[in-house]
């Protein structure tokens, strides 16, 4: 407060004096505001006091302590001895800070803001600040810090800003992050400045979009790949302010590159070629049933609604209950059909501006095990298509008898004057075969025109031998000799 303020307002000489004790070095609590330090109501300013402890006692009722811009280089366990119930701010910047003790926020449950930036910490230890349940903003820029223990934030549950920026961190425990139970309310996190040489580009494309729009990851030693240019490259497309304000400041490494190059150059450019990714595709089957994400860069959004390819305003269940607007925003749809393929438009009212965000559903023609199913088949055809030729090559090759070897060796027709017994009836060939001979022991005669004028095909084929005794057969008349050509068989 400066003093022309209070000269402003006309007061009585009680009301003057009660102003000015508020002002006076002692306080409101007279002896109990600690020296060198300023106390306003429930306000003690003890910055650039040339402090190297912290002064002692504390008012109970402190709100605010402002320790900033001294020489306080260790915060032991007893620095506040007493509990300190009302504690919510507590300042202690650009004092040499070395040292915090993992019990030295126990008797300050309350505090909600915490500012150690500008000091000089290296290493944040194990559940630093486990007993700070209620803290939202936590400062630490522009210290030393090299390593930092994953469970350091535990209990965390209502930290909302994170500011690691200008320290040599060249690891974070990004997995802090993952599905928001360490940190469910985070929504800022600087990790500007740092020794960070890769982050898990595919892991934090799939935070929040109000998260993504507060990580800070530029002026970091980035290994240059296509998965960091597609991660900034959808959020400079989105408009996220960690992308947009330090687009310049956001550069990467190339192999064996002397210098550094804008991580959002890129696209299309060698050695790395990267291809621009489109925002949000999702591919599904017939039948399936899926959800599409209204994945905002705004907290606390008022309303949402959807178009559908076909330009229908969902803001509910609709029709048979196929297409369903969930509570959290997202769009799902049941049994799904090739007509519900294309581009769906989800419509943000924000606490600012209007967003909207666009999502491609791809149906593909088949249902989930239609690709297994055609595979098998087109396997069982060329199964069997390799059958048949195997089986033709067998026929062909490595039957008993092959009729091409057979046709050079047959014999030439009996004579006419042969017995038509011996050459017809008989079971016996009536010429001797040779004995290279593969198939002349079954070869009938050549074809020809045989008795009564009919045409002889290919001969008839011998009769089998019949067991038992044999009986003598008489000569046959030539009404006999036709029957034995004709379409009946001969029955002995």
């Amino acid at each position: 407060c400066h003093p022309r303020v209070a000269t402003r307002v006309p007061m009585g000489p009680l009301s003057l004096l009660l102003a000015l004790s508020l002002l006076s070095p002692r306080g409101s609590a007279g002896a109990s505001c600690p020296p060198r330090c300023v106390c306003a109501s429930n306000l003690l300013s003890c910055s650039q006091a040339n402090l190297s402890t912290v002064p002692a006692p504390l008012p109970r009722f402190t709100a605010v302590l402002d320790l900033s811009h001294n020489n306080v280089t260790r915060l032991r366990a007893d620095w506040a001895p007493a509990r300190l119930p009302h504690l919510h701010a507590l300042l202690l910047s650009h004092n040499g800070l070395a040292f915090v003790s993992t019990e030295a926020f126990t008797h300050v449950p309350r505090l909600r803001h915490l500012d150690l930036s500008s000091n000089r910490l290296r290493t944040l230890d194990e559940n630093l600040f486990s007993d700070l349940g209620e803290l939202e903003v936590l400062l630490l820029y522009n210290n030393e810090i090299t390593t930092v223990d994953r469970t350091a934030f535990e209990n965390l549950g209502r930290l909302r800003k994170l500011y690691l920026g200008q320290n040599r961190i060249a690891r974070f425990p990004l997995e802090l992050l993952r599905e928001g139970t360490r940190l469910p309310q985070l929504a800022l996190l600087d990790l500007s400045a740092n020794r960070l040489r890769a982050v898990p580009a595919g892991e934090l494309q799939a935070l929040p979009a109000w998260l993504r729009d507060r990580l800070y990851l530029h002026n970091n030693p980035l290994a240059c790949d296509c998965l960091l240019f597609q991660l900034l490259d959808r959020g400079h497309r989105r408009h996220l302010s960690a992308v947009v304000d330090f687009q310049d400041e956001l550069r990467c490494v190339l192999p064996g590159a002397p210098a550094s190059v804008k991580i959002l150059a890129l696209a299309g450019q060698q050695p790395l070629n990267c291809s621009k990714a489109q925002e949000a595709v999702l591919e599904a089957h017939l039948g399936d049933s899926v959800t599409l994400g209204c994945d905002s860069r705004w907290q606390g959004v008022r309303s949402r609604h959807w178009v559908t390819p076909g330009g229908e305003r969902v803001l509910g269940d609709t029709g048979n209950g196929s297409v369903v607007l969930l509570a959290n925003g997202s769009l799902q749809l049941r049994a799904l059909r090739p007509e519900d393929a294309g581009t769906y438009a989800c419509w943000v009212a924000g606490p600012l501006l209007n967003e909207t965000l666009y999502v491609e559903l791809l149906v593909h023609n088949f249902t989930l095990h239609g690709p297994h199913d055609t595979l098998n088949t087109a396997y069982t055809t060329l199964v069997g298509c390799i059958l048949s030729v195997v089986l033709v090559l067998i026929y062909l090759y490595l039957t008993p008898c092959r009729c091409c070897c057979c046709r050079g060796t047959e014999k030439p027709p009996a004579p006419r004057d042969d017995s038509i017994n011996s050459s017809v009836l008989s079971t016996t060939p009536n010429h001797a075969t040779g004995a290279g001979e593969p198939c002349g022991s079954h070869i009938a005669s050549g074809a020809g025109t045989g008795q009564n004028g009919r045409f002889k095909g290919g001969g008839t084929p011998p009769l089998p031998a019949r067991p038992g005794p044999k009986v003598q057969r008489k000569v046959s008349d030539p009404d006999s000799v036709s029957s034995v050509f004709s379409d009946t068989p001969i029955v002995v």
